[in-house]
């Protein structure tokens, strides 16, 4: 897909986005449009990302639906329970209802609010991560050093396979949150690690391909020498209570 073939359909998804928000939010102050479409980088599979600002909610809720062809997702907030998301997102590390205020194109009558509102989530991205510390840290250098304890062993290809699935997300964030970056889920872990280093995201990359042909070998590496930045293995020692009401009576 050409800059010009995007280009049309970034503007199809923004007419989607007007008649969607006018048939089903009637009533809001305002809507970021965002996703990879509004970016110039979505393909005709993409999907719309809305963020609905009503002046006022009972409740929060997400939503998904079609438009004209567009798979849309909807999370539909008022100020409140924007800001609630909006600061569980800096504590959680991945920046996912941050990128969506920051960058969206607005809509909607009351542009003041949204553009304030889109300048306190570019100050939380700006600001970066908590540092990695606590019972979540204690928790990420456990679960890297039993998935990573796994690849040890002789082990048939599909099994190397699958505890490289579950690794993926884990020793991500141990390097993007380690260093101090943003991590992100899914299709976004491997853009950050590029951003942050194109070297060492390749060398991930490449680890990974070859686990889940069965080789856990160059993975089990990169994992040890992340894991020697934290201090090395954490097995020994580490605990995990449970919650005091986790018990029922039979």
């Amino acid at each position: 897909m050409d800059d010009i073939q995007k280009h049309i359909l970034a503007e199809r998804a923004l007419a989607a986005a007007r008649r969607c928000v006018a048939s089903r939010f009637a009533g809001a102050a305002f809507t970021y449009v965002a996703g990879s479409i509004m970016r110039g980088e979505g393909t005709a599979f993409s999907d719309i990302d809305l963020v609905v600002v009503f002046p006022s909610l009972e409740r929060a809720w997400r939503e998904s639906f079609t438009e004209d062809g567009f798979p849309v997702e909807a999370f539909v907030h008022d100020a409140q329970t924007l800001a609630h998301y909006l600061h569980r997102d800096a504590d959680s590390g991945y920046p996912i209802m941050v990128n969506m205020v920051m960058t969206g194109c607005i809509l909607g009558p009351d542009i003041d609010s949204a553009r304030l509102i889109q300048a306190k989530a570019a100050d939380i991205l700006a600001a970066g991560p908590k540092p990695l510390a606590g019972a979540d840290y204690d928790m990420l250098r456990y679960q890297v050093t039993d998935l990573a304890d796994d690849l040890r062993g002789a082990r048939p290809p599909e099994e190397v396979a699958a505890i490289a699935a579950l690794l993926y997300q884990k020793l991500a964030d141990l390097i993007l949150l380690g260093r101090g970056a943003w991590s992100g889920r899914g299709k976004w872990a491997p853009r950050v690690l590029k951003t942050l280093d194109a070297q060492l995201a390749a060398e991930f990359d490449a680890a990974f391909r070859l686990a889940g042909q069965g080789d856990g070998a160059r993975l089990l590496a990169l994992a040890d020498r992340e894991l020697a930045l934290h201090g090395g293995r954490y097995f020994d020692g580490y605990r995990q209570n449970a919650p005091l009401e986790a018990r029922r009576l039979e």
